[in-house]
């Protein structure tokens, strides 16, 4: 098994990468599904997130309000902070989980949002990191999301920095430009890690 940590910031594409991975044959466990799956109705999670944030947080049919706590939390980082604390120990159970249902031989991507923000880079074998530059990034959040500005600028404020990120990539993707380009640059890595898993690296 191959374990592969898929990250990028807000608007760069890593959800698309994901499922291009995903069509090739990835196993892929998607932190973003999984915290919504650890706050869903009766669940422990949403609970406890309502006991620290209040029921403003819940949408009228008990269904956690995630714009609501955004605008919480995206505006005061030790917020944000306590809910990481409730959240994230419970996507990496579930995301263990997941991972220990694959085959010995599968290439399990790891789709992590925050993995350079919780330093979680060296819980995997590899790191791919899906790049754009931030105009890019603040075009598509604006024009594909419907998203102001200063809130898409707020959004990838709250993450890692660029430089960052790109500090713990094993593998880039750059995502700057066309879907053919995305699609190309998506098969070179792919057959990279077909590659690293069948020699077991």
């Amino acid at each position: 098994m191959l374990k592969i940590g898929l990250t990028g910031g807000i608007g760069a594409g890593k959800s698309e990468v994901s499922r291009l991975f995903a069509a090739r044959g990835a196993v892929i466990v998607d932190s973003d599904l999984i915290a919504r799956e650890v706050v869903a109705p009766g669940t422990d999670g949403l609970a406890a997130v309502v006991a620290e944030f209040g029921p403003q947080v819940l949408r009228e049919d008990g269904a956690l309000d995630r714009p609501a706590l955004g605008a919480i939390v995206f505006a005061d980082p030790e917020k944000l902070r306590v809910l990481n604390a409730i959240v994230h120990p419970l996507v990496r159970a579930r995301s263990a989980e997941l991972e220990a249902a694959a085959a010995p031989d599968a290439v399990v991507v790891h789709d992590v949002p925050l993995l350079a923000e919780n330093g979680l880079a060296p819980l995997f074998d590899l790191v791919v990191v899906v790049d754009a530059d931030d105009a890019v990034r603040v075009d598509r959040l604006v024009r594909l999301r419907g998203m102001a500005e200063e809130e898409a600028r707020a959004r990838m404020a709250a993450q890692a920095a660029r430089a960052d990120r790109l500090a713990i990539a094993d593998l880039v993707i750059d995502n700057g430009g066309a879907l053919e380009a995305l699609a190309a640059r998506v098969d070179e890595v792919w057959a990279e890690l077909v590659k690293r898993a069948a020699a077991g690296s």
